[in-house]
């Protein structure tokens, strides 16, 4: 496994190493031993989430507020996403800068994503399955959410806004100035 370096610490980009011969390939999406060796995170997975979704369709900005926040393994089976996350680590040096990154089925790159990160992604293909592992359970009164559109964080989605499909909830969600967070 390669893993990349971010501008935001402890934010990696994981890329697999295939093995590709003429039946197809075969790659390992996760091994505890070589997430601790090469990217130090030793923290054990507890759920997986998998979401299936239209072209242009935006999901977040979530995450989860302590004591139910939540590290995350994201990775697309199927289509392309363009995976967003917003540090909102308080005392952070990069508070309230966003990374994107595509995630593909044909690039097979997964989004390491520690806690203390607001997440949400737009999808780029016809459609896409996103599935990702996170290291606690999900918690409805520790959930919070942040305006997709803040200004302040200018995140280019990489899809037309305008024609963003987006739910109710997310249309409502404060800006980071306003969001609680609690980490």
């Amino acid at each position: 496994m390669n893993v990349i370096t971010t501008p935001i610490e402890g934010l990696l980009v994981l890329e697999p190493n295939l093995l590709k011969d003429d039946r197809g390939y075969f790659f390992e999406s996760y091994n505890v031993r070589t997430l601790e060796d090469k990217a130090g995170f030793s923290t054990p997975f507890v759920q997986d989430n998998q979401a299936r979704s239209s072209k242009n369709v935006l999901r977040g900005l979530h995450y989860q507020n302590e004591p139910h926040a939540q590290s995350k393994l994201v990775r697309a089976l199927v289509g392309a996403i363009w995976d967003v996350v917003v540090d909102i680590r308080p005392g952070s040096s990069t508070y309230g800068r966003w990374y994107g990154v595509e995630l593909s089925a044909e690039n097979k790159r997964q989004l390491l994503i520690p806690r203390g990160f607001a997440h949400g992604y737009s999808v780029l293909s016809d459609t896409a399955e996103v599935f990702y592992k996170c290291d606690n359970f999900y918690n409805k009164p520790s959930e919070g959410g942040i305006f997709y559109a803040d200004p302040a964080l200018n995140i280019d989605w990489k899809i037309k806004l305008e024609e963003a499909i987006i739910s109710d909830k997310d249309k409502v969600n404060p800006l980071l100035k306003d969001a609680v967070i609690r980490f």
